[in-house]
C-alpha cells in the first residue's frame, strides 16, 4: 500500500522519501490508505490538480485556428442558426452584433472526458518536477515549532501566515512562548494571548496598544483597514489603559505617535472610557492628543521642522530616537545637505545597533540602485502588490557617502549573522531575492520573493489560469505580452490573437460557474522577443479577491512529451491570484545574452479599468512597470552567503556530506545529516538577522 501511495504521488510530481516509505511500511494497510487519501488531496491542490482543466479548443495546442477564421466561423454559424438566442436575434436585427452572443462562444463545446480522449499520454522526462515529501515530527512538536518560527520572524508575515500565527497562538496559550517578537503585527497577535493568560503585555509604544485593541476586535493589526472596536470587559479595558499609561509615563515623547492614527484612537476611546480611571493620567493624555485637546508634536513634525530650517544634522539627531526611521530617511538627508553628510552618517552609526536587520538590508538593497546611471525607472509597490513606475528624478548620492554607508551596513549585518561550520550552497538559490517582507507575495508551489531569478529549462513553456466565480458571471483573460530589448515592438497572444509563430492560446472562456481554465503554449526556441510577460486581465465580473478560487502557474516540458493541457508533474509554479487590481502580473520570462531563459518574479497588480481590460490596452503601462522591475537590482541570497562567517563553503554537488552542515538551497536534498541546519524558500526569512 505504501508503494502504491508513492506511485500515485509520482503521477502528480511528488515522491516519498526513504524514511517516510519505511515508516509507512510498518503501519497497517488501513492507516496508510487514510494517510494517502489526505496527502494526495493536499499535494494535488498545491499543484493545481484538484480541479478539471478543460480547454475551449479540444486539441490544444494542436489545431488552434487562425483568429479571423475562428471568428468568421462563429459568425457564420450564428447567423445561419434557425434558433437564435433572443440577444443574438435582436443584435442581428439592429445591425450591431455582440460577439459574446455568438453561438458557442466563451463556453466549452465538449466535455472534459472528450478533451482527454483527444490528447496523447504524457511521456515521462528526466526534467519533470519531483517534490520529495519527508517525515515530520509529531504534530504537537511541529505545531509548536511553526508557532515559534512565525512569532519570532524578523520580517512581516503575509496575510495567510498571520492568520496561521493567530490560530497557533490561541492553541499554545499555555506555552511554549516566544523569547522575542520583533515584528509589531506579530506582537499584537501574541499580546492577545498573553492578555487572556494574565501575563504582562509586550508593548513599548502607544501604537502597540492600538494594534492589540484591533486584534481583540478581530480587526486589522496592520492598521491599514479601519477596525470596528467591540465593547470590552472591564479587566481588558484596565489592562489596555494601564499599558498606555506605562508607555507614556516612561517616555512622554511617545505621545507624538498618536497623531498618525488619530481617528482610530478616538473610536477606541469610546470603548475604553479612560475618564473612569483617573489614576492613569498618561492613558488619558493619549486620547486628549487624539481629540486635539493636548498638543504633542509628532516625530515626523519635529523631523520636518528641522529639515525646513536646513538643519539636516539636527534632523538626523531627532530621528535617532526612532533609528529605523532614521535609516529609511538617510537617502533624503544625504541629498538635501551635502555639507552635513559626515554628521548624518556619524549619527546613523551611533544608533545602528538598534536598527532591525530587515531595515539594514532594505537600505543596502536601496543603495544598489542609487549608484547607477541617471534616467532609470523607479518602481513603487504597496503592501497589496499594486505597482507603479515613474522616472527617477532624484540626484545621485555622493559616492563617498554611499560607500561609507554600504560598508557600515555590511559590517553590522555580518556581525549579526550566525557563525556556521561547513556551509553547503545550491547555486540555483543564489539569485533568489531575500524575503525582506512576506506581504504581496502569492502563496503556492514554487513561489519565490519578488525580484528572484530562476532558470527556465525546457523546450515548451505553458502557463495557465484557473478561476471559479462566486456569484456573478466572471471572465478572466489570460494573455502574453512579448517585448524586445527596448521594451517595445509589442506582440501578444490572447483571445484576440490566438496564434503566432511561437505559440498558441487555448481559447476564451467567458463564464466560470463550475470553474474555467485558459492556457498559453510557447515554443521557446521560436520566441524572438526578449521578454514574455504573462498577465491575467479581468474582462468583466468579480475581482481576484471576490471569486471563489483563482490561481496562476506555469509548466515546462520537452517538445516530445505531449500530454494533456495540464499535467501536474510538469508544473513548476502555482500561486493563488489575490490582490486589489484588475490586472495581475505574476512574473516575467527573460531571455539572456547567453540565449537561456529565466523567470523573474513580479507579484504585481495594475489597477486597470472596472471592465474590458485587454493586453492591447495596457501594454504601455505594463512596459514601464516591467522596465522598473527588470532593471531594479535586488539583494539576493548570494549577498548573505558572502557575509556569513563559515569555516568552509562548498557548492552542492549531489553528494550529501557525512557531517552536520548548514545547507542553503531551493529544497532539502535527501541524505543530509539529521543535525544539519537547512534553509529553503520556506524558511529563508530565518536568515534575516534580528
Amino acid at each position: 500500500m505504501a508503494r502504491q501511495f508513492d506511485a500515485a504521488l509520482m503521477s502528480v510530481g511528488f515522491k516519498l522519501s526513504g524514511d517516510v516509505l519505511r515508516a509507512l511500511s510498518g503501519l497497517s494497510e488501513q492507516t496508510v490508505r487514510s494517510v494517502a487519501v489526505r496527502t494526495l488531496a493536499t499535494v494535488r491542490e498545491m499543484a493545481g490538480d484538484h480541479v478539471r482543466h478543460n480547454t475551449y479548443f479540444r486539441d490544444f495546442p494542436r489545431n488552434v485556428p487562425d483568429t479571423l477564421d475562428f471568428w468568421l466561423g462563429l459568425l457564420h454559424e450564428t447567423l445561419h442558426d434557425a434558433k437564435l438566442a433572443p440577444a443574438a436575434r435582436e443584435a442581428r436585427e439592429s445591425g450591431v452584433l455582440d460577439l459574446l452572443t455568438l453561438k458557442g462562444y466563451g463556453r466549452y463545446r465538449h466535455t472534459y472526458e472528450e478533451m482527454l480522449a483527444a490528447q496523447d499520454e504524457l511521456v515521462a522526462a528526466a526534467g519533470d518536477r519531483v517534490t520529495v515529501l519527508r517525515l515530520g515530527r509529531p504534530l504537537a512538536e511541529e505545531a509548536a515549532r511553526l508557532y515559534l518560527r512565525l512569532a519570532e520572524s524578523t520580517t512581516p508575515l503575509g496575510e495567510e501566515d498571520l492568520e496561521t500565527l493567530e490560530k497557533l497562538a490561541a492553541h499554545h496559550a499555555s506555552g511554549p512562548h516566544p523569547e522575542r517578537i520583533p515584528v509589531r503585527e506579530n506582537r499584537a497577535v501574541i499580546n492577545r494571548v498573553r492578555l487572556a493568560l494574565g501575563a504582562g503585555l509586550l508593548v513599548d509604544t502607544v501604537t502597540d496598544v492600538l494594534r492589540l485593541a484591533c486584534a481583540l476586535s478581530d480587526g486589522d493589526v496592520t492598521l491599514q483597514e479601519p477596525t470596528r472596536f467591540v465593547s470590552m470587559p472591564r479587566p481588558t479595558r484596565r489592562a489596555l489603559l494601564a499599558a498606555l499609561d506605562g508607555v507614556v509615563r516612561d517616555a512622554p515623547g511617545k505621545l507624538g505617535d498618536v497623531a498618525a492614527w488619530r481617528e482610530p484612537w478616538k473610536r477606541l476611546g469610546e470603548r475604553l472610557h479612560p475618564h473612569e480611571y483617573p489614576k492613569w493620567a498618561g492613558a488619558a493624555d493619549v486620547f486628549a492628543v487624539a481629540r486635539g485637546e493636548k498638543r504633542a508634536p509628532s516625530f515626523a513634525a519635529r523631523f520636518e521642522a528641522r529639515l525646513a530650517d536646513g538643519d539636516a544634522a539636527g534632523a538626523a539627531r531627532v530621528a535617532a530616537g526612532a533609528p529605523g526611521t532614521l535609516f529609511r530617511s538617510l537617502d533624503r538627508l544625504l541629498r538635501l545637505a551635502p555639507d552635513s553628510r559626515d554628521a548624518v552618517l556619524d549619527t546613523a552609526e551611533s544608533v545602528i545597533e538598534r536598527v532591525s536587520g530587515r531595515v539594514l538590508l532594505s537600505v543596502r538593497e536601496h543603495l544598489l540602485d542609487r549608484a547607477g546611471e541617471a534616467g532609470r525607472t523607479r518602481l513603487f509597490a504597496n503592501r497589496l502588490g499594486l505597482g507603479a513606475a515613474v522616472p527617477d528624478t532624484r540626484p545621485p548620492l555622493g559616492p563617498d557617502a554611499a560607500e561609507r554607508l554600504s560598508a557600515m551596513l555590511e559590517k553590522e549585518v555580518r556581525g549579526r549573522l550566525p557563525a556556521v561550520g561547513r556551509l553547503v550552497v545550491d547555486p540555483d538559490v543564489l539569485d533568489v531575492a531575500l524575503p525582506l517582507s512576506g506581504k504581496a507575495a502569492g502563496k503556492g508551489l514554487g513561489v519565490l520573493p519578488r525580484g528572484s531569478l530562476t532558470p527556465v529549462d525546457g523546450e515548451l513553456l505553458r502557463f495557465f489560469v484557473y478561476w471559479r466565480q462566486h456569484e456573478r458571471r466572471t471572465d478572466f483573460d489570460l494573455s502574453a505580452l512579448m517585448l524586445d530589448e527596448n521594451y517595445g515592438n509589442p506582440e501578444w497572444l490572447s483571445y484576440t490573437n490566438l496564434s503566432t509563430v511561437a505559440g498558441e492560446h487555448s481559447g476564451d472562456i467567458t463564464t466560470a460557474p463550475e470553474g474555467a481554465s485558459e492556457f498559453i503554449n510557447l515554443t521557446l526556441a521560436k520566441v524572438e522577443a526578449r521578454f514574455v510577460v504573462p498577465q491575467v486581465n479581468i474582462y468583466s465580473g468579480e475581482g481576484f479577491e471576490e471569486v471563489e478560487e483563482s490561481f496562476f502557474g506555469f509548466m515546462l516540458r520537452d517538445a516530445e512529451q505531449r500530454g494533456r493541457p495540464f499535467e501536474a508533474r510538469t508544473v513548476r509554479m502555482k500561486s493563488e491570484l489575490r490582490g486589489p487590481g484588475r490586472i495581475a502580473l505574476p512574473l516575467v520570462f527573460l531571455r539572456g545574452d547567453d540565449g537561456r531563459w529565466r523567470a523573474k518574479w513580479l507579484h504585481l497588480h495594475l489597477g486597470g479599468a472596472m471592465n474590458f481590460n485587454r493586453v492591447e490596452d495596457n501594454r504601455v503601462t505594463t512596459s514601464m512597470l516591467l522596465r522598473g522591475i527588470v532593471e531594479r537590482r535586488y539583494l539576493t541570497v548570494r549577498h548573505l552567503v558572502d557575509l556569513l562567517d563559515a569555516g568552509r563553503t562548498t557548492v552542492w554537488d549531489g553528494t550529501p556530506p557525512g557531517e552536520p552542515v548548514t545547507f542553503i538551497g531551493l529544497e532539502r536534498p535527501d541524505g543530509l545529516h539529521d543535525n544539519s541546519t537547512v534553509y529553503t524558500p520556506e524558511n529563508l526569512s530565518d536568515l534575516i538577522p534580528a
